[in-house]
């Protein structure tokens, strides 16, 4: 790897485009949602299975699992590889939408910032700042959170059914769980636990603004291609993101697998949160974080790589 030199050969991606592109030649806001819905299949088929592991050992009681490699070994045992893939058929529809509505709405959020905030009037495009690339992801995260909240709901309960009987389940699918939520909770049971999803997505702006850094340090100071630098920087801000959200991401797991109507144990996020550290203390926000910091480099970087090589492949 050489150090001596900045990369000049490296293909436009999204997060250089401002500063590569004259404004009278804007990229046409498509190519953000077709790349996005790659990165979701992507991001599907490599880390559902860490997904699964981690939301049995974040919801389960400490003493069903002695930990990740006990939890995937139970599962194998009991369940088979497909319950590692147990819940994916919400995901893989939907994280198709979200992370095209994510991908797509960021560079259009970045565009907007870019063009009317930070740097208006340059015909240009100076480069962004990395606060404004924070913003930007946060908002995304919003967004994408009116679509991954049910998607991640009807998700986790059915991660959370251990049965392998499939006639002792109480969902036999998505469908069913999705149907018998509307049908007993109405439309508020299928948005349960938006807040807490809202609030998690919110910390995006560790994962966009570090892509950023990680994206301008590769570029600059190595002779990586576009595609090793979208691996390495992907991989490793999603790290970064999950590092600063995980504990959000156990209450709103908690929350999702709440039982519904009478039988609720959390009347809210703040509820939730105490909770768990009243059971569990500190370490129960950070229950099943090993099998999640395993699954984001692999299944993040990846998805970059898809969303980043098929917005250069996209015709602008």
């Amino acid at each position: 790897m050489s150090t001596s030199a900045v990369r000049t050969d490296i293909p436009p991606d999204f997060i250089d485009a401002p500063r590569k592109r004259d404004q009278d030649h804007k990229p046409k806001n498509y190519r953000g949602f077709v790349a996005g819905a790659f990165s979701g299949i992507t991001k599907l088929c490599v880390g559902h299975p860490f997904d699964t592991i981690k939301v049995r050992l974040q919801t389960s009681e400490s003493s069903q699992f002695r930990g990740p490699v006990d939890c995937l070994l139970q599962t194998l045992r009991n369940e088979g590889v497909k319950g590692l893939y147990k819940g994916a058929t919400p995901p893989l529809v939907g994280w198709m939408f979200m992370d095209s509505v994510m991908l797509g709405s960021l560079s259009i959020y970045r565009r907007l910032l870019n063009d009317n905030l930070f740097n208006p009037g340059s015909r240009k495009g100076e480069k962004m700042p990395v606060i404004g690339h924070s913003m930007a992801g946060a908002m995304a995260g919003w967004t994408v959170s009116f679509i991954a909240g049910p998607v991640e709901h009807i998700k986790a309960r059915l991660q959370v059914q251990y049965a392998a009987d499939k006639s002792k389940r109480l969902y036999t699918g998505p469908i069913d769980c999705l149907q018998k939520t509307f049908k007993h909770h109405g439309l508020r049971g299928i948005y349960h636990g938006l807040f807490a999803t809202l609030i998690f997505r919110t910390f995006f702006v560790f994962w966009w603004g570090s892509y950023d850094l990680f994206t301008t340090y590769f570029q600059r100071n190595t002779s990586l291609s576009a595609p090793a630098i979208n691996f390495w920087a992907g991989g490793l801000s999603a790290q970064i993101f999950w590092i600063t959200s995980y504990p959000s991401d156990v209450i709103k797991q908690k929350i999702m697998t709440d039982p519904l109507g009478e039988q609720r144990r959390y009347a809210g996020w703040r509820d939730a949160a105490k909770a768990i550290h009243r059971e569990k203390g500190w370490k129960g926000y950070w229950r099943g974080f090993t099998p999640c910091f395993l699954r984001a480099f692999p299944a993040n970087a990846m998805a970059l790589v898809a969303f980043e090589g098929v917005m250069r492949t996209l015709p602008e």
